[in-house]
């Protein structure tokens, strides 16, 4: 489930031209003859356990084969678009929010709804609310298959040898006045090259050897992997109703509020700055000791937890805001193209990925969460079992009002690149952050007139 940066980093053109889809009144092949499905996804991590679920399809349907394809993000959206446009896509793919709702407007995505009315898939059996992400007008463009939670990552080393007390990351506070006990966290966690710590009167921000926190700046529309949690925290929302909202709410007060309060961690060294921040993804810079905490979402447990963590990582919840303790939870489906030869075979390998039968072979993996309830525990008790304390991301998930779904709507990827410019142009101190915003949220607007 690598969003990666899942929700921020939907920033690619998906100009898709609609009816492309040549094969769309291709017949279905004759009952019984052998088919070949080609299923993509992005996430190296996964495409074992989705094997797995593709030998089980196949011994249940001997004449369908499962053909899986990875490529990385940025290339497997950039393949995916070129594949559509010729009239040659995948027959199922891995389908994620940002992106979805240009291929629905294209036509390039197969309504399931009859199938799963036809066959009685009980909705009810998956993680609240995500049966209801890929829906619009009664239509329906995907069964849940997984989902994730952001809390904190950190350095268990490292906060020890500062005095900074584990158990007391769990009740973190914050506000975007002075930070509340989440940025004395911060400031106690970034140690200059002297070994002084932000707290200390003589700390010098200009030769930090530690930095107590690392931001994630090229985060898009959503703020997935940061500000997007502290924000609704303060009680900012995206837009008017969720998904398919057509005005966004860029100029909140509380969203600049947040932004400011970022900002200044960068001012007083405790973040690096924008224009001086390291080409390498935070989980380097982490792995590098060269940061001390950050966010990071449920997809990345393995990368902090597994053999290839150089140093010792845990999880702690998200700080407690003014309006409590807010996490995005994002999920992903299963889209069947349009132009499919294959619809009936298609929508059974969907309808598996969707079941009990294929999410508790990933949840046993313990690789993500899958949307199925019961699948989840597995994948909790799978990471428990590996002496992994991953519960953070599960309590968040079910803490009543504890959570909000990052946008879905129409324009996805151009209000993505203009809010993350506008975030940017206002951390380079380019423009104050309420009149980037409000100039941004009017461009965004603007593109539903």
């Amino acid at each position: 489930m690598n969003r990666r940066s899942r929700a921020g980093a939907a920033l690619l053109s998906l100009a898709v031209v609609a009816g492309l889809a040549a094969c769309s009144g291709a017949t279905e092949e004759q009952a019984g003859a052998p088919v070949t499905l080609n299923y993509w996804l992005w996430d190296d991590n996964q495409k074992a356990s989705y094997q797995q679920c593709a030998d089980e399809f196949t011994k249940a349907n001997p004449n369908i084969t499962v053909k899986i394809s990875q490529a990385a993000w940025n290339e497997y959206w950039q393949n995916l678009t070129t594949q559509i446009a010729s009239g040659d896509a995948p027959d199922v793919w891995t389908n994620q929010g940002s992106y979805y709702p240009q291929f629905v407007s294209s036509g390039q995505i197969l309504d399931i709804q009859p199938f799963v009315e036809a066959d009685k898939v009980d909705l009810s059996q998956y993680q609240g609310g995500l049966a209801d992400l890929f829906t619009k007008d009664g239509k329906r463009f995907g069964l849940p298959k997984d989902w994730d939670t952001m809390a904190l990552v950190y350095n268990t080393e490292h906060l020890k040898a500062q005095g900074i007390d584990a158990a007391g990351l769990a009740n973190l506070t914050w506000n975007p006045t002075d930070g509340g006990s989440f940025e004395q966290a911060i400031a106690k966690a970034t140690v200059d090259e002297k070994g002084r710590n932000g707290l200390d009167p003589a700390f010098d921000k200009t030769k930090v050897k530690v930095f107590g926190f690392l931001p994630e700046w090229a985060d898009g529309s959503q703020g997935q992997n940061g500000w997007g949690n502290l924000a609704a925290s303060n009680g900012f929302t995206y837009l008017d109703k969720n998904p398919w909202g057509t005005q966004y709410k860029y100029d909140d007060p509380k969203l600049a509020q947040t932004i400011d309060w970022f900002k200044s961690l960068s001012a007083k060294g405790y973040a690096p700055a924008l224009d001086k921040a390291s080409t390498l993804s935070r989980d380097s810079l982490l792995n590098a000791g060269k940061g001390a905490i950050t966010f990071a979402g449920s997809w990345m447990i393995n990368s902090y937890l597994g053999d290839g963590a150089k140093l010792k990582f845990a999880f702690a919840p998200l700080p407690t805001g003014p309006q409590g303790r807010k996490t995005a939870i994002n999920g992903l489906s299963d889209a069947i193209w349009a132009g499919t030869k294959h619809k009936d075979e298609s929508w059974k390998w969907v309808k598996f990925l969707g079941s009990a039968d294929c999410q508790n072979i990933v949840g046993g993996n313990g690789v993500v969460f899958p949307a199925i309830k019961s699948a989840s525990e597995k994948a909790l008790a799978a990471h428990t079992g590996k002496g992994r304390d991953v519960k953070v991301f599960v309590d968040e998930a079910a803490a009543p009002g504890g959570t909000f779904f990052v946008p879905i709507t129409e324009h996805g990827n151009e209000i993505s690149q203009l809010v993350q410019d506008a975030i940017q142009a206002a951390i380079l101190g380019q423009t104050d952050s309420a009149t980037s915003l409000k100039k941004a949220n009017d461009q965004v607007n603007a593109l539903f007139k």
